[in-house]
């Protein structure tokens, strides 16, 4: 899935939980100094930014299909490997990264097993792969509860639990599927503060993912109806919104 929205757009959408996501990844991968890694669907640069502060510029590459996303990665961070390519063929040699990554990216693949074998195919022998998504069927996204308002008020509208990797297993299933070895699953954990129902709502109609393409498509009165339902389910604000992902990390 290519995101054709501007960079900042996303980042007031999902970096207010891929960011602190991406702190808890890279500390669930363990990368060590001198290794080589590739951010796979690097999107704006969340992950890319830690593995930067782990690793330094030269250790790190990116790719996402995005333009908007890889234009204003490469911006933040000049010095680094920025491509524009799809993880289903990535433009990197054999063996070329000591790990590859894909934060919140496996549930828009278009073909996440092929994916994961071209994220193993540029990963040295023994190296790194790892992934997460996150917890959409089982109500750990920090999407559910807008899902939920969805299906309150149309409920034939379909979310993204089905995703690839979105349910309990299934990414270390694909991960087997793709031909990795010692597969470790784990659960990863965010919290974030909200201090208004404006603060949480407003990304929403940015038209960013599936949930924003949602309601990009309503009328106005449709977008009331969803943006009341929304704020009945909340807790009064100030609030927080706890969001898991499911990870894996594996062996090429």
């Amino acid at each position: 899935m290519t995101f054709d929205v501007a960079a900042d757009a996303y980042t007031r959408f999902m970096g207010r939980f891929s960011e602190p996501l991406a702190v808890q990844f890279a500390e669930f991968v363990d990368l060590r100094s001198g290794q080589r890694v590739l951010d796979v669907g690097c999107g704006p640069g969340a992950l890319t930014a830690q593995l930067v502060e782990r690793l330094g510029t030269d250790a790190v590459s990116a790719i996402d299909p995005s333009p908007s996303f890889v234009e204003a990665l490469a911006a933040r961070f000049p010095a680094i490997d920025v491509q524009s390519g799809a993880a289903e063929e990535l433009p990197f040699a054999d063996d070329s990264f000591d790990a590859a990554l894909a934060q919140l990216v496996v549930h828009f693949m278009t073909d996440p097993m092929s994916g994961l074998r071209e994220m193993a195919r540029v990963t040295r022998p023994g190296g790194l792969v790892a992934a997460c998504v996150w917890d959409h069927a089982g109500g750990g996204s920090p999407l559910t509860l807008f899902w939920q308002a969805v299906h309150d008020t149309d409920p034939a509208a379909v979310d993204e639990a089905q995703l690839a990797g979105a349910r309990d297993g299934h990414l270390a299933q694909l991960c087997e599927s793709a031909g990795l070895q010692h597969i470790e699953p784990a659960s990863l954990s965010v919290t974030v503060a909200f201090a208004t129902f404006d603060d949480w709502w407003e990304p929403f109609t940015l038209g960013v993912g599936p949930a924003g393409a949602y309601v990009a498509q309503l009328d106005q009165a449709g977008r009331e109806i969803l943006r009341t339902q929304c704020a009945e389910l909340l807790p009064a604000p100030p609030f927080h919104v706890a969001a898991s992902a499911w990870s894996v990390r594996a062996r090429a």
